[in-house]
């Protein structure tokens, strides 16, 4: 008798284990999907753009700080096809990410990538930061001291770079990184998908009040015909968005769940009056991409480089695309810490580099003026206000921010940019303004 019921109760189990292994191979669940997929981009692009070890890249920037269930993904590079492959428990939720020159990485699901690829920039750039990469630190013991604490460096820094005057005075870089290693900005992106909208603007081909009907048609039919680009730039399209992590929302799933990215995102529909509410969202910054590109046309690839890299003289800078080329203007662009501060700097110069006018005059006080809706912790071009107005030394100061710990700051009243780059998660509560303040005291002692 017992043995009919242990025996009925082991089928049971197996005939059990057996559906739930048949469900892993056939249909997995999105949340493993989406941790395999984060797994093979954020390692492709560590590989393949930073020339970093992939066990080091999985155990360090994927495992260590995320989800548990991220420890039990194992991912295979392979190096003739210039792809890397992660799967959970070595079997299920395989997912794939594919390198292509001058494009970085992209996740493919079914979406076979086209064979574009772009020439690395080649500015010529010698002499002294900015111009060139050499530079001459300063020697001021009080600044050594503080780009020697660790406290104020934060957890998991991997670069800092200080520029003062328009050159650099003082930079540091943790082990295994330097000034020649490509880091991910996260949504500092998004800054970056706003300048090139302003070389467009500058060039007649944009205008801030223009709407997105001719890269979104179905808009037409409805109430987001009237979002325009100054809108979406504010984040105040009114159009539905869940920016939260760790989980399967809004924007894990176009990130690692989709190949069209922009046109995810372009289905929501609006759950608030245009201009009324702001609602932080990755979606909004890669719709912006596939406007700008719209508006380029032929060519819209190699925009970035000819438009902003080239001639700020970032040879490193290397946005890349979803599966349809489309550039992930949200969150997808790896450059030195050294070529971060070039575009904070360029921004510090409202535009202008090497004598020449890349954005309309006047571009980042627009960009930097707050909005409304956001109760003046954003400014209107995708750069963040809040923390950095509370004292008169930074009344005038704005940040680019990223996933992660983050930030270029820029402070006009000291003609300074600082750059701080790295893997902190939010929740260890790091904030990057005690290291200016740290800074723009040691300068002024």
């Amino acid at each position: 008798m017992f043995r009919k019921i242990f025996a009925g109760v082991i089928g049971v189990i197996v005939v059990a284990a057996v559906g739930l292994i048949g469900f892993l191979f056939v249909a997995p669940p999105d949340l493993l999907r989406v941790g395999t997929n984060y797994s093979a981009k954020i390692v492709c692009s560590n590989v393949f753009l930073a020339g970093r070890d992939a066990g080091e890249v999985l155990a360090e920037d994927v495992q260590a700080p995320g989800h548990p269930l991220l420890r039990h993904i194992s991912v295979t590079v392979d190096e003739d096809e210039r792809a890397v492959d992660a799967r959970l428990f070595r079997f299920f939720a395989p997912a794939r990410s594919e390198y292509r020159p001058g494009l970085g990485c992209t996740n493919v699901h079914g979406a076979a990538l086209s064979d574009a690829e772009l020439e690395p920039v080649t500015a010529d750039v010698q002499g002294l930061w900015p111009e060139g990469n050499e530079v001459a630190p300063s020697q001021d013991p009080e600044i050594d001291a503080v780009l020697s604490d660790e406290a104020l460096l934060g957890p998991g820094y991997r670069a800092i770079v200080v520029v003062r005057g328009g050159r650099i005075v003082g930079e540091t870089y943790a082990e295994g990184f330097d000034a020649e290693t490509p880091l991910l900005g996260w949504s500092m992106t998004k800054t970056v998908t706003a300048g090139l909208i302003g070389t467009l603007i500058a060039s007649g081909e944009m205008t801030r009040d223009g709407d997105l009907t001719g890269s979104f048609p179905a808009w037409s039919e409805d109430d987001r015909s009237a979002i325009t680009v100054e809108d979406m730039l504010a984040m105040s399209s009114g159009l539905e968005w869940n920016e939260g992590y760790g989980n399967v929302t809004d924007v894990t799933s176009m990130l690692y769940l989709t190949d069209d990215m922009a046109g995810y995102a372009s289905n929501k529909p609006l759950a608030a009056e245009i201009g009324a509410e702001f609602t932080y969202s990755s979606g909004t910054s890669t719709m912006l991409s596939r406007r700008w590109q719209d508006v380029v046309g032929d060519g819209s690839l190699s925009y970035p480089r000819d438009a902003l890299f080239g001639p700020l003289g970032m040879n490193s800078a290397v946005m890349e695309t979803d599966a349809e080329d489309t550039y992930v203007g949200s969150s997808y662009m790896y450059a030195t810490a050294r070529d971060w501060a070039r575009f904070g700097q360029f921004l510090l110069q409202d535009g202008s580099w090497g004598g020449a006018r890349l954005l309309p005059e006047g571009f980042t006080d627009w960009m930097e003026a707050p909005v409304a809706a956001s109760e003046g912790r954003y400014g209107q071009g995708h750069l963040w206000l809040e923390g950095t107005r509370n004292g008169a030394q930074f009344a005038d100061a704005f940040w680019m921010r990223g996933h992660d710990g983050q930030s270029v700051g820029i402070f006009p009243s000291e003609d300074m940019v600082i750059v701080r780059l790295g893997l902190t998660p939010s929740d260890l509560g790091y904030s990057a303004l005690p290291l200016a303040e740290a800074l723009i005291a040691a300068f002024e002692g």
